[in-house]
């Protein structure tokens, strides 16, 4: 993301691994003897956990896990957050890139896994932590120029998962986000808590706007950081529809982009009667970014810094995760608090 005031071991060692392991599967093999073919089918066929081989088909990357992944690093915190929801922690070996505080209940378990980097680690500090599974929640996840792409740990032996809103296939609705949700579900073996986990979700959501049923739609603009120009949220992006379901439009919501920039006439134009203030690290506090949007003697007509109207959402809740349902929520109650007394 875009600072403040600024628009926006090796593969050799797994080869080495793999290649002991099937010589200690010969030698054992030699020592205890022949078996019968059938006991050793039916060896297999017991072993082989329920639901798999499964194959997922993530942004064009098909892949075929024969059982859950058990090694698994997060790059960026939503993926994370998911993980340990679905009572994932015992699979999870690393953690990266947090960008704001965790959820209360989940701060522990996240707390207890090693964290590799305050942004997206090297190629070589994950391979380092052993995983046979990367998740990433934004597209820098796998940045080629950085050495990380899903190539790049492919050849390493290791399977990637990218974030589906980083697919670039369409307009993200939260309907992506149950389905994120029951897929890391079904490649986990874990199919039930994620349906139970998707129905607690949709549950918070459909209370929500049930409470705005009928109301105004009230304009919206998301500020996320930026001076010369705004960087914002566009139409491609989860925000929009969350604002959708919480009684609002996205003013900006034609902008074929996740995020992207526009000027601060555009703002202007647009007529803002709400600015949702995007919020995690390194892009300077919330209170920073009021102070100067209140400052701008070219935004003082705006309805929203006329009234002082801002609602605060962690970035990490605008995603693709978790903390979708409960942004729809604080959303609801900031455009239409009436509904709410």
């Amino acid at each position: 993301m875009s600072q403040l005031f600024t628009p926006a071991r090796t593969r050799g060692f797994l080869r080495a691994t793999a290649a002991a392991v099937a010589l200690s599967s010969v030698l054992l093999t030699a020592a205890c003897g022949a078996s019968d073919d059938g006991d050793r089918d039916a060896k297999a066929t017991a072993a082989a956990p329920a639901g798999f081989p499964v194959t997922i088909d993530n942004c064009g990357v098909k892949t075929t896990y024969d059982e859950p992944p058990s090694r698994v690093v997060t790059i960026h915190q939503h993926p994370a957050e998911l993980m340990l929801a679905l009572g994932l922690k015992d699979r999870m070996v690393g953690t990266a890139f947090p960008d704001s505080a965790v959820l209360p209940e989940l701060k522990r378990d996240y707390e207890a896994i090693p964290e590799l980097a305050e942004r997206e680690p090297s190629f070589e500090k994950i391979l380092d932590a052993e995983p046979d599974f990367v998740y990433g929640g934004y597209g820098s996840a796998f940045a080629e120029k950085e050495g990380r792409s899903r190539k790049a740990f492919a050849d390493a032996g290791i399977d990637t998962y990218l974030n589906r809103e980083y697919c670039g296939e369409g307009q993200v609705k939260m309907k992506d986000t149950y389905d994120e949700i029951r897929t890391i579900g079904k490649i986990f073996g874990v199919p039930q808590r994620a349906d139970k986990l998707v129905t607690d979700l949709q549950g918070r959501v459909a209370k929500a706007t049930a409470e705005v049923e009928g109301e105004q739609e009230v304009p919206v603009f998301v500020y996320d950081s930026g001076d010369k120009s705004a960087f914002t949220a566009g139409g491609k992006g989860l925000g929009t529809d969350l604002i959708r379901l919480a009684g609002g439009k996205n003013v900006f919501a034609e902008l074929d982009e996740v995020f992207g920039d526009v000027s601060w006439e555009q703002v202007v134009e647009r007529k803002p009667e709400v600015i949702a203030i995007y919020d995690y690290a390194g892009a300077g506090s919330v209170e920073e970014k009021k102070k100067f949007l209140l400052s701008q003697t070219a935004l003082a007509d705006v309805p929203a810094i006329r009234n002082k109207r801002f609602v605060v959402l962690p970035l990490t809740a605008t995603l693709v995760g978790i903390r979708s349902a409960y942004a729809v929520d604080d959303l609801a109650r900031g455009l239409h608090p009436e509904s709410f007394q």
